[in-house]
């Protein structure tokens, strides 16, 4: 034990204890950063009814940029959702007839648009998406689209 205590305080005394700290630290950030990759490229599993919540991001994605396009001063749209939860089935207590389905909710949405430099167009837009999900607007961004 105090080999321990004496080799610790040499490497405090000499910085040593500093560099192992902020060594330690990146290799943690690091970890982080690469699981967070490797989670993003698992196939998105699907349940008995056939339901994907990656199918309903992209679809929902896409009929917005239909709609959205559409609106007055927009021009070419793309539009980016991230999801907050998978779908969740409320079961009854025999845990074999379901009740009801619950759709993935929506954590935020980013529209890029040609118009989005334009305040009435980010307006229009803003109220399009906020009213179409019945989300807040505090969780839509509308930025301008540049290509």
């Amino acid at each position: 034990m105090e080999k321990i205590k004496e080799y610790i305080r040499r490497l405090s005394d000499s910085g040593g204890l500093r560099r192992l700290i902020i060594m330690a630290g990146a290799a943690g950030i690091a970890l982080i950063f690469l699981s967070g990759m490797f989670s993003m490229n698992k196939p998105e599993e699907t349940n008995d009814s056939g339901f994907s919540v990656t199918d309903f991001r992209k679809t929902t994605q896409n009929d917005l940029e239909k709609l959205l396009c559409k609106i007055e001063g927009a021009g070419k749209t793309r539009v980016l959702l991230t999801m907050e939860n998978s779908a969740e089935y409320v079961f009854l207590e025999n845990g074999t007839t379901k009740t009801k389905e619950i759709q993935p909710r929506i954590r935020g949405v980013l529209v890029l648009c040609e118009g989005g430099d334009d305040p009435v167009t980010v307006g229009r837009v803003t109220e399009a998406v906020t009213k179409a999900l019945d989300i807040s607007t505090a969780k839509v961004c509308i930025a301008k689209l540049t290509e």
